[in-house]
């Protein structure tokens, strides 16, 4: 990408995508489109058909999905399931029809068997059943990568796709009903902290375990992936260590200032038992990730603590 390639961040108000929109700004790229949904609504075929041969971008990240927690997953798979096919669909084929020079699609680690051998390599895809509280999104993932790499295959398109760990930070989605593990947390937490709870409640036994990955530190390897991979194959974008629920919500704890007691809930899903990608591959092409653990979580909670305003709201 040159400093003044026309890059269309699709979905650049949520969490990835307005991560790579500020890891673009901070190296220079000046000629960035983003379009909020009631701008451009990625499920309607013809409105996105209409925006690429219009407005011809180069590059594209696509970021935007429809994304929820554990209990939206278990409430609402059908529509986890086609609305994530429908901006996919939309956005790829139209990216190939207007010659998009190159493009990388966002996945995510629900993609793989629930109980493939740990740390999950890329080749692990579709070597047994997924995990069934997030089937349907998993599916609509596993469809948006295989079609780049069929692109690619069948007529050379440069559609790349990264599959990501789970990923924590600045604008994630703290709502009460479908947010994920982190913001779930710290939203928790906090709430007991300001409204004088004993106990906080936290779903599982705290014995699986998870990668989390600060969203700031996904945004650069999205960049360097695309400035320096061209290959058929997904990689996988992972922090190289896992927690159990236990460890991350004592970090949590401390790192709001709660002094209560945690309890933990056995009898609710937790999902698979543990999830760690083998990020091998992006590693040796010269990436890590720099954000330790507990520094994002502080950083997520201060921006917690700024941005949402319902943040003292009862929620437990």
């Amino acid at each position: 990408m040159q400093k003044n390639s026309k890059i269309y961040v699709a979905g650049h108000k949520g969490m990835v995508g307005s991560a790579i929109v500020r890891e673009l700004k901070r190296q220079g790229y000046t000629n960035i489109i983003g379009k909020t949904h009631s701008e451009l609504d990625l499920t309607r075929q013809a409105d996105v058909e209409d925006f690429f041969e219009k407005g011809k971008p180069e590059y594209v990240f696509l970021a935007a999905a429809m994304v929820g927690g554990i209990g939206a997953n278990i409430k609402q798979p059908a529509e986890f399931l086609m609305k994530n096919l429908q901006m996919q669909c939309n956005v790829l084929d139209s990216a190939f029809r207007s010659n998009v020079k190159k493009l990388m699609f966002l996945g995510s680690s629900c993609i793989y068997p629930c109980k493939a051998e740990q740390p999950i390599k890329e080749s692990s895809l579709l070597t047994g059943p997924l995990e069934p509280t997030n089937e349907g999104y998993a599916i609509a993932k596993i469809a948006g990568l295989r079609q780049c790499e069929f692109y690619m295959r069948e007529y050379g398109a440069q559609f790349i796709s990264v599959m990501p760990c789970n990923l924590y930070g600045y604008n994630d989605n703290f709502s009460v009903t479908r947010s994920h593990i982190i913001p779930a947390m710290i939203r928790k937490f906090h709430s007991a902290k300001v409204n004088g709870f004993d106990t906080v409640e936290v779903w599982g036994t705290g014995n699986v375990l998870r990668e989390l990955l600060f969203v700031d530190d996904m945004a650069q390897a999205c960049v360097f992936v695309m400035d320096n991979y061209s290959g058929e194959e997904f990689l996988n974008i992972g922090y190289g260590e896992d927690f159990t629920v236990a460890q991350i919500a004592e970090m949590i704890k401390n790192v709001v200032g709660y002094k209560g007691n945690i309890v933990f809930a056995p009898d609710k899903p937790e999902g698979m038992y543990r999830k760690i990608v083998d990020s091998a591959k992006i590693n040796s092409l010269g990436w890590k990730p720099s954000t330790k653990i507990e520094k994002g979580f502080e950083l997520t909670y201060k921006w917690f603590l700024e941005n949402i305003p319902d943040k003292d709201d009862v929620y437990r």
